[in-house]
């Protein structure tokens, strides 16, 4: 193996010994019991070598050239320091074998000794890095959780799914494909993606294909050579390649020309591009999420977008909500964005009033998340909401439903906007809301919300 080899997240043990006979024996005993190992011969290169969460155990003798088995304990403890590391001491190193111990190595073992004392100590080694990493995955997972909960706000059914979803494509592979309104916060869901999967190190690349210019658009998409057409004068990396090892979201996919759509077919089936002017194929490890305000099926059906190409991106679809659809989180968005805006401005919060909050509620918001972001802003600002509203609007804008619903959908958009406001104790809410304690427990169980929800709010002061 080369010396410069990244460790398959497959091995099991690393195997670092000079002395070669040692090392076909152990490596022997270690296959023979079922093991995947990597033998080195030193272990100057290992520490950049091993993935990161790597699932294995390292094992090393104490006493070799150039890097000895401390200064290696040392690299992989500052790396990682729950890897197992078991040393190997030679006669006359148990002081050193405990000096090893104190600075956290797992165990050693003194020459000569039994295979099965070997393979007892890697087995229980392994088990162990078992659940250190599940620990950590989990760790990882709420605190993903947490965070796409702040991304993304809301207590609707419609964006619980939303992050149901989003926490499943995370961590896999798969190209997205986002369908929205303008202002649903597509480009919000596309940096959740990247940022909560396993390319969150690499880059996050945006691209708006609508506002790119015909002329211009396979050049900044795909990169071109130099005299690849009148005025490249040098060579120019594409999006494609500059976002290599992370994510490309590409915004507006309904707008890109049917001649660009054929490349960007073939560079999500084979993952090359190729520069304008040239004649090299570049191989790409990046993750595409396109997305899109049109009914992409329609466009095919109708000749203005490849259906080759909407069959390859409709493998993984996230539809964001509008905000018609949920209308249970107009008040609680519109709340986080005049705090965070009066913050921005250093402006004291200002409180809605009750004819504000039917307005908010009133309103069809055409524009989405942004259009109420930029209303909250001029809120926190001290300005007029500047809503106009038809005399004949229905109170909530809501997808259909019984007057039942709609007044249902009102009451939870109220109980939850109040529970994001700073209170202290459950009797707070009830206050403001001016209902008695037992009937805001009732409401609050009868529409999924909880004391969890108020914004600066203690479990112990519950009631």
């Amino acid at each position: 193996m080369s010396s410069d080899t990244p460790i398959s997240a497959q091995a099991q043990v690393v195997l670092v010994d000079d002395d070669p006979h040692l090392r076909k024996a152990l490596s022997q005993t270690l296959d023979l019991a079922g093991l995947q190992v990597v033998c080195l011969e030193d272990a100057r290169s290992l520490q950049a070598r091993l993935p990161a969460d790597w699932p294995g155990v390292v094992v090393s003798d104490i006493r070799m050239p150039g890097l000895d088995g401390l200064q290696l304990l040392q690299q992989l403890q500052a790396r990682d320091a729950e890897l197992p590391v078991l040393l190997i001491t030679g006669h006359g190193d148990i002081q050193l074998a405990v000096q090893a111990m104190r600075a956290g190595a797992y165990d050693f073992l003194e020459k000569p000794f039994p295979s099965e004392a070997l393979l007892d100590s890697v087995r229980r080694a392994l088990a162990l890095r078992r659940l250190v990493l599940d620990n950590r995955s989990l760790r990882l997972a709420l605190a993903d959780r947490q965070q796409l909960s702040a991304r993304l706000l809301g207590h609707s059914p419609a964006m619980q799914r939303l992050r149901e979803q989003i926490g499943a494509l995370a961590g896999t592979q798969a190209d997205v494909l986002i369908l929205g309104e303008t202002g649903a916060g597509k480009e919000v869901v596309a940096r959740a993606l990247h940022d909560l999967s396993n390319r969150r190190n690499g880059p996050f690349v945006a691209i708006n294909a609508g506002a790119l210019a015909e002329s211009v658009v396979e050049s900044e998409l795909f990169g071109h050579e130099p005299g690849a057409f009148t005025g490249a004068q040098k060579r120019r990396i594409g999006k494609f390649e500059f976002a290599n090892g992370g994510t490309l979201f590409l915004d507006e996919i309904e707008s890109m020309s049917l001649d660009v759509q054929v490349k960007l077919l073939r560079l999500l089936q084979e993952r090359v591009v190729e520069r304008l002017g040239g004649n090299q194929s570049i191989a790409l490890d990046i993750r595409v999420i396109a997305a899109t305000k049109e009914d992409l099926r329609q466009a095919a059906d109708q000749g203005r977008f490849r259906a080759d190409l909407y069959y390859r991106l409709n493998v993984a679809p996230l539809r964001i909500p509008a905000l018609r659809e949920r209308s249970e989180d107009i008040l609680l968005l519109f709340q986080h964005f005049a705090e965070a805006a009066a913050q921005r401005h250093g402006l004291p919060a200002r409180a809605l009033l009750p004819e504000q909050r039917a307005l908010l509620l009133r309103h069809a918001w055409p524009g989405n998340v942004r259009e109420l972001q930029n209303t909250a802003e001029r809120f926190a600002l001290g300005l007029e909401l500047g809503l106009e509203l038809p005399d004949a609007k229905p109170l909530l804008t809501t997808a259909g439903g019984s007057l039942g619903e709609q007044v249902d959908a009102f009451e939870r958009a109220l109980i939850a906007a109040e529970l994001a406001r700073p209170h202290s104790s459950l009797r707070s809410v009830a206050e403001a809301l001016g209902l008695p304690r037992k009937t805001l427990h009732d409401k609050l169980r009868k529409h999924g919300l909880s004391f969890a929800d108020a914004g600066g709010s203690s479990p112990d002061e519950a009631d």
